[in-house]
């Protein structure tokens, strides 16, 4: 019964992801397609650095909000046999998956940050709260958004073992972590070699491509 149930949950988590807020709101509003614009990443970043603020607030009503439903979605089910915890995160991986592989868009998407962030807050205020410090302290000494956003991820593990949850919410939250640096893989690769750009106030034309959520 709980595989069943964890079968339905996989599937509607992962089709509130595939709801991509960025993609939905270009075409709509700009009657556009965020992905062949910027860095080509269906992010809040790159909508806000293609469009500007108009629609900004959309595409993180959408994103983040399918988050909190397939996670408290998932609670509410897995939370009939006492595993709550579990089916918040696993509805979390799923949605964050959807997000990043969206099967509405041609399986491009976005890299889950905003969706983790619904994920966090759904599952346990005072994770996402941690996550949001460490966010927000790495991108004000180093000015990188991604390893900001990277950071913030790894804390996540180990916050829900720090506030005394099991072993399998854990590993099911590094699956998470593991997701989104995945979908990093390429700021990785520019912070190692340096040429990750900066968050600043007047970016270049060429910086505001290059840059990466």
């Amino acid at each position: 019964m709980k595989t069943f149930v964890l079968i339905i949950i996989a599937i509607i988590s992962y089709t509130l992801g595939s709801v991509n807020g960025s993609i939905i709101v270009s075409r709509r509003l700009f009657h556009k397609d965020v992905r062949r614009y910027g860095s080509g990443n269906a992010g809040l970043t790159n909508f806000h650095r293609t469009f500007g603020a108009g629609g900004a607030l959309a595409v993180i009503a959408i994103d983040f909000f399918k988050a909190v439903i397939a996670s408290l979605i998932g609670g509410a089910l897995m939370g009939i046999f006492g595993y709550d915890m579990i089916g918040k995160l696993f509805a979390g991986f799923c949605v964050m998956l959807g997000h990043s592989y969206p099967v509405f868009f041609g399986f491009r998407g976005g890299k889950g940050v905003l969706s983790g962030f619904g994920v966090l807050f759904a599952a346990d205020w005072r994770i996402a709260c941690i996550c949001i410090i460490v966010f927000i302290a790495v991108v004000a000494f180093t000015r990188y958004v991604s390893l900001g956003s990277m950071l913030a991820a790894l804390c996540a593990p180990l916050a829900v073992w720090a506030f005394d949850y099991g072993g399998l919410e854990g590993t099911v939250m590094l699956l998470c972590v593991l997701l989104l640096l995945f979908g990093h893989r390429s700021n990785i690769g520019r912070l190692i070699t340096g040429t990750e750009p900066k968050l600043r106030i007047g970016k270049t034309p060429e910086e505001k491509l290059k840059e990466d959520f």
